[in-house]
C-alpha cells in the first residue's frame, strides 16, 4: 500500500469508530439513581449485573452533605447537599455489598445486590 492510501484508510478507520461511538455502538456502563432523602438511601436495596461495570449516581436531596460509604464497594464520596455524585463500582461478583451514610448512619443504610 502506497503512503497515501495507507494514511486514506487510517483516516477512514478513524472516522468509521467516532461514527459508532457517536451512535451507541459501544454500550456505557448501566447507570443506576440512588437518591438521599430524608437521611435514607432511596431505594436502599439496588441490584446490579454481576461482572459489569455499572456507575451510580448518587442525588442528595437533603439539605446537608452526606458521605456515601462502603467498605465492601471501597467507595468514599461526600455529596454536598442538592448536588449529584458519580460513583463507578465493579464488575462485582455475585453477592450482596452494604453502604451507608457516614453522617447518618442510623437511617441512611442500603445494599448492592450483585446477581
Amino acid at each position: 500500500m502506497t503512503r497515501p492510501h495507507l494514511l486514506l484508510s487510517s483516516f477512514a478507520g478513524i472516522l468509521i469508530s467516532a461514527s459508532l461511538l457517536a451512535n451507541g455502538a459501544f454500550a456505557a456502563e448501566p447507570e443506576l439513581l440512588l437518591v438521599i432523602k430524608n437521611h435514607r438511601f432511596e431505594p436502599a436495596e439496588i441490584k446490579v449485573p454481576a461482572g459489569q461495570r455499572v456507575k451510580l449516581v448518587v442525588h442528595n436531596q437533603d439539605s446537608t452533605p452526606e458521605e456515601f460509604e462502603s467498605h465492601d464497594l471501597n467507595r468514599e464520596k461526600i455529596v454536598p447537599p442538592g448536588a449529584k455524585a458519580s460513583i463507578f463500582i465493579g464488575p462485582l461478583k455475585a453477592g450482596r455489598y452494604t453502604f451507608s451514610g457516614e453522617y447518618n448512619e442510623a437511617t441512611a443504610k442500603g445494599v448492592v445486590i450483585a446477581e
